[in-house]
């Protein structure tokens, strides 16, 4: 059996553009991570628990908790200043990625770029249907091997919602015949596993952000360059949707930018 860890990159709200005053977060959203064999998890979970140590050790003293309980953020890891300021971070990422090939498993994401206007937009529905293909995706990829596989997410307060969704993705027309069960979901700081798809999502989101933004982006090139060939290299069943020409316009039309 295979488990899959994902966490959310980039943001379910509108976008405009980097320097809009409201709908600034991102111009993509979506869910990636990693999917392992299940004999793997634990020591997976063991070496991202002695590799956060070593790469945030001052960071964990200062906080008084159980390195078992503390997290870093993959927003607050994943940055500019953290990634080109500190060798360590840069190295314990790269580390991060090569230990997910080494155990067998693959990076995964799928995600969407967001072209709708704010008056056309709605954060939940864009949440199911991200959902709904990032399950697809792996089924598809957990299937070519005959397996099955579960799924496990980072709590979030749509969780009726995603719930649904994934009921409905197993049982459909269409059915993803791989999953156990819907994702579980749970507690971030609890879980080396899900703290390391936050890792990874973290520089999806940033990749991601920079391929599509272009210039308004340009300060992200660094994501694209230190971790774009690993990501390439590791990953499978993964893509960025991006909307035809024909659904930007209709886009535009509908919200009033068109006549």
């Amino acid at each position: 059996m295979l488990i899959a860890f994902l966490d959310e990159f980039g943001h379910t709200g509108p976008f405009v553009s980097r320097k809009d005053k409201k709908y600034n977060q991102s111009p993509v959203f979506g869910l990636a991570g990693y999917v392992i064999p299940h004999t793997q998890v634990r020591e997976f979970a063991r070496f991202f628990f002695k590799l956060k140590a070593w790469m945030l050790s001052a960071d964990i003293a200062a906080s008084a908790k159980h390195p078992a309980t503390w997290e870093k953020k993959g927003s607050d890891l994943v940055t500019t200043r953290e990634v080109l300021g500190y060798a360590s971070i840069r190295e314990g990422l790269a580390r991060l990625l090569n230990k997910i090939n080494r155990c067998g498993g693959k990076i995964i994401f799928y995600g969407r770029q967001k072209y709708l206007s704010p008056e056309n937009s709605r954060s939940s529905g864009l949440y199911t249907t991200v959902l709904g293909h990032t399950i697809r995706a792996i089924d598809d990829y957990c299937c070519q091997s005959d397996q099955l596989y579960m799924m496990i997410l980072d709590e979030n307060s749509e969780r009726k919602n995603l719930l649904e969704t994934a009921a409905k993705t197993m049982f459909g027309e269409q059915p993803a015949r791989c999953l156990l069960e819907p994702p579980f979901q749970v507690e971030s700081h609890l879980y080396q596993t899900v703290q390391a798809a936050d890792w990874i999502a973290a520089i999806v989101g940033k990749i991601a952000a920079y391929r599509i933004g272009g210039e308004q982006y340009a300060d992200w090139e660094w994501a694209n360059r230190l971790f774009g060939p690993k990501l390439r290299q590791f990953s499978t069943h993964s893509t960025i949707w991006q909307p035809s020409n024909a659904q930007r316009k209709l886009a535009l039309k509908k919200s009033g930018g068109e006549t």
